[in-house]
């Protein structure tokens, strides 16, 4: 194969691939062909699509500074070492069908286990873009091109600054013990959640998630949650742009199977916007065996069926100073078309209560005196 790395991404992308199935004496196999299409930094195994690679730095840091793209190969786990992503870095993780075998899975992730960190630095104008790694145009809103980031048991002190991550199909999942610091953040265009939690610790502020198929938050089995100034647009499925439960189980027909986990939420100056009837959902199964403690402050929520006598007609005892959604009411500007800036009818408009350690938005605008709910500023 002979590739010229100057062509557009359109003729030679990062990575070219192709099978050929051989027949040796009666025996099918099939042997993976691969190249490297553009200049860019190729962090990859040694042993192919598909397969698991470690990356360390003996508990110090690396900064990947260079000024052209990385490119991830295959299921990277990052572990005794931080990652430190500057302002304007660019990752392009490739993924799609795995065949080995008689076994059929997605590829393309990027995993840090427990003394593996993750330091995003991003700025409004510069923001860090993790993202598939095909960029012609007819890909630009293809979901599910790649698997997504996990931050695995235990793996603390992950910070992410102005960063996107998009055409994934979740984009962060935070497990058991896991904490994760979002400011400024976008996660879209994803084939599941934005965020899936499970028994762990987020802080996010600033924040816009949409046109994720599923949940925008699915925050599961207990943990503790922070969400300022955040916006959740589910515009599309049928689940929620948010949920909490206090419970995980691996079969939900056998009692026994159920486990249970203190929880904790905190959601302030967010809007949970959608088609559906219900934008928040809540799961609370252990019926005070444990702590299940939460609360919205001056969010503008969307919930209906939730509020039946048999689930949690109390709902708005928990959220003070809310506005409670209708359909037609005005919030952004063009969801259909990802623009979740405020409209000038917005309701929205002047309804947060001010926090003295968050000054602006998203893109780094001030806030008024009397903010304005979710991660844009009008």
């Amino acid at each position: 194969m002979t590739i010229d790395p100057d062509k557009p991404l359109s003729q030679s992308p990062f990575i070219i691939e192709d099978f050929i199935d051989v027949s040796v004496n009666g025996s099918p196999f099939f042997t993976q062909l691969e190249a490297w299409g553009q200049n860019a930094n190729y962090i990859t195994p040694s042993d192919g699509k598909g397969k698991t690679f470690l990356y360390s730095c003996n508990l110090e840091q690396e900064v990947w500074d260079d000024p052209k793209p990385y490119v991830i190969y295959g299921v990277l786990y990052i572990d005794s070492c931080t990652v430190v992503l500057p302002a304007g870095t660019k990752i392009y993780v490739h993924g799609g069908i795995v065949r080995d075998s008689n076994v059929l899975y997605n590829d393309g992730i990027i995993l840090f286990l427990k003394d593996g960190h993750l330091d995003a630095r991003g700025t409004p104008n510069n923001p860090v873009i993790i993202q598939g790694d095909r960029l012609e145009k007819e890909f630009q809103d293809v979901k599910s091109q790649w698997v997504g980031m996990y931050f695995w048991y235990e793996s603390r002190n992950n910070l992410m600054e102005h960063t996107i991550i998009k055409n994934s199909i979740i984009g962060i999942r935070v497990d058991s013990l896991a904490a994760v610091s979002m400011k400024g953040c976008q996660i879209y265009n994803t084939g599941g959640p934005a965020i899936v939690s499970r028994f762990a610790d987020i802080y996010a502020e600033n924040c816009l998630f949409y046109d994720n198929s599923n949940y925008g938050l699915q925050l599961t089995y207990g943990g503790n949650y922070e969400f300022n100034y955040c916006t959740v647009g589910s515009y599309e499925g049928q689940n929620e742009a948010v949920i909490f439960t206090d419970y995980f189980t691996t079969d939900p027909l056998d009692i026994t199977a159920y486990r249970f986990k203190d929880l904790k939420a905190r959601f302030t100056n967010c809007i949970f916007g959608g088609n559906d009837k219900d934008e928040v959902g809540i799961g609370n199964l252990s019926k005070g065996q444990n702590g299940f403690d939460y609360k919205f402050v001056n969010c503008a929520v969307k919930v209906k069926d939730l509020l039946k006598p048999n689930l949690y007609p109390d709902f708005f005892d928990f959220c003070t100073d809310c506005i409670s959604l209708n359909d037609g009411d005005k919030l952004f500007l063009n969801y259909q078309k990802g623009d979740y800036r405020l409209d000038t009818m917005s309701v929205a408009l002047g309804k947060a209560l001010p926090l003295q350690k968050i000054q602006t938005d998203l893109l780094g605008k001030q806030r008024k005196s009397s903010p304005d709910l979710g991660c844009f500023e009008f």
